[in-house]
């Protein structure tokens, strides 16, 4: 399931950002993107939590310590591509304001 939720995700966030290209309101693909990326992480743990009722430690230990790099970074870069066009669009207004 949480590779459904990345897949969507991540079309989500190339979503938002080409609606911010064609000067469209991004606000809501922006949402939507961000959502479906928290809800990755949360069906990620709750995979994780099948392995923990299971007592599968070798598993655990084996995609845990990668995995959890793996989602803080993609996390982050979610989150930066999805809050980018409101700083571009700061930037271009304060452009407008000082010619």
């Amino acid at each position: 399931m949480w590779i459904i939720f990345g897949l969507l995700a991540i079309g989500a966030t190339l979503f938002n950002l080409y609606t911010f290209s064609v000067g469209k309101d991004y606000r809501l693909p922006m949402a939507v993107a961000l959502s479906l990326t928290a809800l990755t992480v949360c069906a990620d743990y709750s995979h994780l939590a099948v392995w923990v009722e299971a007592e599968d430690w070798a598993a655990l230990a084996d995609v845990i310590p990668g995995m959890g790099r793996a989602w803080w970074v993609l996390t982050s870069i979610s989150i930066g591509l999805n809050v980018l066009p409101i700083f571009l669009e700061r930037a271009k207004e304060k452009q407008k304001s000082k010619a």
